[in-house]
């Protein structure tokens, strides 16, 4: 039975959280939740159109998450090209919400190294 090394299963869990945690920022800025600043810039947009982007995201993200279970070179692409979009748009809301991206932004690195670096090597054990 084929299995991935720590740093994959690390990136799916990891995925999951961020998947989860940008769904609920997606849905509280398409709510337009007291808890966000209404009169920031956004590079696109305003915040609803950036809580429809970010929903998006994290539903993808949680796609990921789970496509990296199959443990297939299919998986680890798609799981690739979801944490680069969610690092890219995390990014992009960084002058309205710089400790938030930049916190998704790191996690999203890390997601990238575990699956780059160690997305090919099969687990010792």
């Amino acid at each position: 039975m084929k299995t991935y090394s720590g740093w994959v299963i690390f990136a799916a869990v990891m995925l999951l959280i961020v998947g989860v945690l940008n769904v609920i920022w997606g849905i509280a800025a398409i709510a337009d939740s007291k808890f966000f600043v209404q009169d920031q810039k956004y590079i696109l947009s305003n915040l609803n159109a950036w809580g429809w982007i970010t929903l998006i995201i994290g539903a993808a993200q949680l796609f990921a998450g789970f496509s990296l279970w199959s443990v297939n070179l299919y998986g680890r692409i798609v799981a690739i090209l979801v944490a680069s979009l969610s690092a890219l748009a995390s990014l992009m809301s960084i002058p309205a919400y710089p400790f938030w991206s930049l916190a998704i932004f790191t996690v999203d690195v890390l997601i990238l190294y575990g699956l780059v670096a160690y997305g090919g090597r099969p687990s010792l054990g």
